[in-house]
């Protein structure tokens, strides 16, 4: 069975292969859709079943791993970096997400992207995608992750800029690739600094003791620290770096699916997962994470109060999202940052996965101008009933409603900042506080979508009807839907799971993953664990009740009464806090200004004067060379003598 534990790794990447070379080659492979499809789809569905036979089989107790040590690498002086890959509790558990939820969306692809004339470019760098990321999180070094890494950037640029012929879509992919970039180099330097201080880029041996003793030794810890930080606000869209990610949704559907639930966005919570006891030796850090994770969360779910597009809607849900899983992983409790990981796979899957669901339907009417636009919807849930259900779960999921799979996760991320704050640190009682803001606009805002997209009265012309997507749509979105209901009791509170704090963590990822221990404190204020839980309970179903009743009164007119209510701030909400251009006019606006006249002066004068004054010169004295080049015999008589005399009268007086 071992032997086959290679095909994790490569079978996406042949099938990426197979499809992208045969595509290009054989005009006629193209419109094998079915084909195309079901072999992209079988790229991925089998490493999900090679690894849930290794979960099966895996012993989740222990803290030995299985190695996949396929040839070495690279060989210079004292490093050597190995093409190996590492099975533990964390990276199966990763790679069933990706691959499990990869698969469900390749199904999907199948009928969304069907009639598209790069259909098989499509499923070629879906596949390019699953396999970069299983490089991300299995593998066994920095420099394999980081081909993962660098991997998912290059494939978000392909599929989010996959019609390239629109060009907004080009610039989305643009601005993605760009913002990444910066991210990316925060992370190479921490690598150097790594091997500066410990030697070796290999996980293990970076956070043991030693290796650990080592940076601390080095006085690099913090600053380690903080570019691994740096590089995740970039993958997972934190601020600085987030604005690359609702621009990301300008993508097909299923690609959103992909990057915004199971994939791309997830790398930087892992990447911190991988090397806690890193953060863990640098409070300082930790406490940058926090607060920039709440900051971040904070501003998203205002933004996506203010938004009319599905997606966009979606998206800076997200980004939010995102933001409760770094407050997890500033608070220290890192398995359950992965929780929430798990569970938001699911329901934003299903969520964007249903939104694809919904246009595709609103594109066939040929009636609506923006088939997008949640203000041109309405009353959708007879027309698209499996899409509705599916929507409706995930809806309560992540608005957090018992006892639903958002609510154990973001009970869990609450739990943590609320318990770090009893434990003596008042920020966490702060961050805590606005993180339960922050969840009941998360509750308002997606009741919002989904109320004035399937509720209420028809906005869109009767002419024609939606309806509903075929099952390979379909199903997935049951499938997803289904997930987000039960995959919140792997993670029961500590108080409902009688003792059993979270089964992922005591039974499985707190193998490897070494939280910081509240245990003490919870254990100490356990009522405090029934009150975190009865508020959760009551702002959830409070917000969605009053959401609810709030816009069946008032259909599109509760736009307005929320306009009103937050004022001048609404008018920031919609522009998204202008961020975008605040870096146009600080960042991008000089930049070009100083390439298109000081740098463009700079090439054109010094360094083009340089060369062209180098090959002036060599050209004069060739040209005075050249007048000697007579070609008359008395000439060169008369200069060899005279170089005769002159060699003479040196030897002579010289």
């Amino acid at each position: 069975m071992q032997s086959l534990y290679p095909l994790i790794i490569l079978l996406p990447l042949i099938g990426s292969a197979v499809i992208g070379l045969t595509g290009f080659s054989r005009p006629g492979f193209r419109t094998n859709e079915k084909l195309i499809g079901w072999l992209a789809t079988a790229a991925v569905a089998i490493p999900f079943l090679l690894i849930l036979s290794i979960w099966a089989s895996f012993d989740g107790h222990s803290k030995e791993s299985v190695a996949i040590d396929l040839f070495s690498w690279m060989e210079t002086g004292d490093l050597s970096i190995r093409f190996s890959y590492r099975l533990d509790q964390l990276s199966l558990l990763m790679g069933m997400i990706v691959t499990g939820v990869g698969s469900l969306i390749h199904i999907y692809s199948i009928g969304y992207m069907h009639g598209d004339r790069g259909y098989y470019k499509f499923f070629a760098y879906l596949n390019l995608f699953i396999f970069s990321m299983n490089n991300l999180i299995l593998g066994d070094n920095l420099v394999v992750m980081f081909l993962g890494w660098e991997g998912v950037g290059v494939c978000s640029y392909l599929l989010i800029g996959f019609w390239y012929e629109d060009m907004l879509k080009a610039k989305a992919a643009q601005k993605a690739f760009i913002a990444n970039r910066i991210g990316d180099f925060a992370m190479i330097v921490a690598m150097f600094l790594i091997y500066d201080s410990t030697g070796s880029l290999v996980f293990s041996e970076i956070i043991s003791d030693s290796g650990l003793q080592a940076m601390q030794d080095n006085g690099t810890t913090s600053w380690i620290a903080f570019l691994v930080f740096a590089a995740a606000t970039g993958k997972s869209a934190q601020i600085p770096l987030f604005v690359w990610l609702p621009d990301a949704m300008a993508g097909p559907t299923p690609v959103s699916a992909l990057i915004h639930a199971a994939t791309m966005v997830t790398s930087g919570i892992y990447l911190i997962a991988r090397v806690h006891p890193v953060f863990n030796a640098s409070p300082e850090i930790m406490a940058v994470v926090v607060v920039v994770a709440c900051t971040t969360a904070l501003m998203a779910a205002f933004i996506a109060v203010a938004q009319n597009d599905i997606k966009g809607v979606l998206a800076y849900s997200t980004v939010s999202q995102l933001g409760f899983m770094f407050m997890a992983l500033g608070a220290g409790a890192y398995t359950t940052a992965i929780f929430h990981v798990m569970t938001h796979a699911f329901f934003k899957a299903c969520l964007f996965l249903g939104s694809g669901s919904v246009i595709h339907a609103m594109e066939h009417m040929h009636t609506v101008e923006d088939p997008q636009d949640i203000r041109t919807m309405g009353g959708l849930k007879k027309y698209l009933p499996s899409t509705h259900m599916t929507f409706l779960i995930s809806t309560l999921a992540i608005a957090g409603i018992p006892f639903l799979s958002g609510f154990f996760s973001k009970d869990e991320i609450l739990a943590s900042l609320f318990f770090n704050g009893m434990d003596g640190n008042i920020l966490y009682t702060i961050v805590w506080a606005v993180a339960l803001f922050t969840a009941l606009l998360t509750a308002f805002y997606m009741t919002r979508v989904y109320f004035l997209t399937f509720q209420g009265e028809e906005r869109f012309p009767q002419e024609k009807h939606p309806h509903e997507n075929p099952a390979l749509m379909t199903i997935p979105l049951w499938i997803l839907a289904g997930l987000a209901i039960v995959g919140g009791y792997l993670g029961l509170p500590y108080v409902i799971g009688h003792g059993h704090y979270h089964v992922l963590n005591e039974a499985w990822l707190g193998n490897i993953i070494e939280n910081r221990d509240l245990h003490a404190v919870m254990e100490a204020n356990a009522a405090w664990e029934y009150i975190l839980l009865v508020i959760a309970f009551a702002i959830s179903i409070g917000t969605v009740w009053f959401t609810w009743r709030f816009y069946t009164r008032h259909d599109l007119a509760g736009d307005e009464k929320v306009q009103k209510f937050f004022g001048r701030m609404y008018g920031w909400m919609k522009g998204k806090f202008f961020v975008d251009e605040f870096y146009d006019s600080v960042i991008i606006r000089p930049f070009v200004w100083a390439g298109s006249n000081v740098v463009l002066w700079f090439d054109q004068n010094i360094v083009d004067g340089l060369v062209n004054g180098t090959a002036s010169v060599v050209s004069n004295i060739g040209e005075v060379f050249r007048r000697l080049q007579t070609g008359l015999i008395s000439n060169y008589v008369l200069m060899i003598s005279a170089g005769v005399v002159l060699v003479i009268t040196y030897l002579i007086f010289g």
